[in-house]
């Protein structure tokens, strides 16, 4: 029993610490790195999350159902189907990335960094996908700290120790090596796992019922991602690379909201309204929602605070005079976080009932929006289009979802 308790203390301590780490990273990056260059990182590092969904075309949600539907002695035949999948995915879309330096939309002496982070995330991704679904969740943890908690500190570390250090590419070898080294891990305990069947031949009508169910809520997320790809470029585009790098830093310091959340309020509660829905108990479905509702307010409330009474100290002991300049731009980011952080509330009340369309078009609904707002308010307010176009992104998302909550859900399991 008290070996159960140490280890599920080490499990949110170890997500607990990649967080901070990832956190902490970006403000000193902002410190030690020029701006210019926070932004190329920023640029790289959400090209590289946005085309991991083509390379994994979010497979793992139909492969997760599956191998836990069956006995471990088929595991390896599903697994090997999967992997073909990946390499016909990997011959498609890594010749078609190139595109993206051909194009000049990233420079191309990051070239070899992105190619070599991309393969190197995306195998520790699912590598760590498959060690949530067999409930190895301690190896899934450290897998996840190697890989994106870690190098950062290590990193940081040595930059403030040397100067000479202070560069991209020293931030972007260490990003290799980490996930370089959760890789190692990963397939160490899949060994260890010792699967059978991977000698049956690859299932390619399998893999096609299995990329029906994915494609649908791939749509959606490639939408919601787009958004926050596309905003970088954007923001590039209308004020240059250095005023993005502020861009970068303040959405760093939103995100970590969203991180919170994740790991502190939406993992533990989601689960149990799927379940009570399944149990047909409205009564604790109900209180599910609320619980949700009332944490989901009551953590944006508090970082809000806490965000906007420190960032210009914080700003001011990062010693870079562009970042104070840009500072008009965060409360707008601010709100939009908190918008989409709101929109997750009707999002799982209607995942937990596998309402899945609501959701899946307030997504692709989204991109439409923040395009078309974007475009409109950069004729009049250059530096504030990419902010206020995210908000109105986010806010059609909340309403949408909060109004198919009430539309579709039964009286009985509705919270107002």
């Amino acid at each position: 029993m008290h070996s159960r308790h140490y280890s599920q203390f080490l499990n949110i301590a170890l997500r607990g610490m990649t967080l901070a780490s990832k956190f902490l990273l970006i403000f000193f990056l902002a410190r030690f790195l020029d701006p210019t260059d926070l932004g190329l990182y920023g640029l790289l590092a959400a090209t590289i999350g946005y085309s991991l969904y083509l390379l994994g075309f979010d497979f793992y949600t139909y492969t997760t159902r599956e191998l836990l539907k069956c006995e471990r002695g088929k595991w390896g035949a599903y697994l090997k189907s999967q992997a073909a999948l990946t390499l016909a995915l990997y011959a498609i879309f890594l010749p078609l990335l190139s595109l993206v330096f051909m194009k000049g939309l990233l420079p191309l002496h990051v070239a070899g960094w992105f190619f070599t982070l991309l393969v190197l995330e995306h195998l520790t991704q699912e590598l760590g996908r498959l060690l949530v679904a067999v409930s190895d969740q301690m190896s899934a943890s450290v897998l996840l700290f190697l890989r994106s908690g870690v190098w950062a500190v290590i990193a940081t570390a040595v930059m403030f120790i040397d100067l000479n250090t202070r560069t991209l590419n020293f931030v972007l070898a260490a990003w290799t090596l980490g996930s370089a080294s959760a890789l190692v891990l990963g397939i160490y305990r899949l060994k260890r796992m010792r699967l059978s069947g991977w000698k049956a031949r690859v299932d390619w009508s399998w893999i096609f019922k299995g990329l029906k169910v994915a494609f649908a809520l791939l749509v959606a997320t490639l939408a919601i991602r787009g958004v926050f790809t596309l905003d970088r470029y954007w923001m590039q585009s209308l004020v240059g690379l250095e005023v993005l790098g502020a861009y970068v830093l303040f959405m760093g310091i939103c995100s970590a909201l969203l991180s919170f959340l994740d790991a502190g309020v939406f993992a533990f509660i989601y689960p149990g309204l799927v379940s009570s829905f399944q149990r047909q108990d409205a009564r604790a479905y109900r209180q599910g929602v609320q619980k949700l509702l009332v944490q989901t307010v009551s953590l944006s409330c508090c970082f809000c605070i806490i965000a906007v009474v420190s960032i210009t100290p914080l700003l001011s002991w990062l010693d870079k005079p562009i970042y104070l300049a840009q500072l008009e731009i965060f409360p707008w980011l601010l709100l939009a976080t908190i918008l989409y952080a709101l929109g997750m509330i009707p999002h799982f009340a209607l995942y937990a009932q596998g309402q899945d369309r609501p959701i899946i078009y307030s997504h692709i609904a989204s991109l439409a929006v923040f395009i078309a707002a974007t475009w409109i308010i950069a004729h009049y307010w250059e530096q504030f289009a990419v902010p206020l176009g995210l908000c109105a992104s986010f806010l059609s998302i909340l309403c949408w979802k909060s109004w198919s909550y009430f539309r579709i859900t039964a009286a009985q399991y509705r919270i107002f």
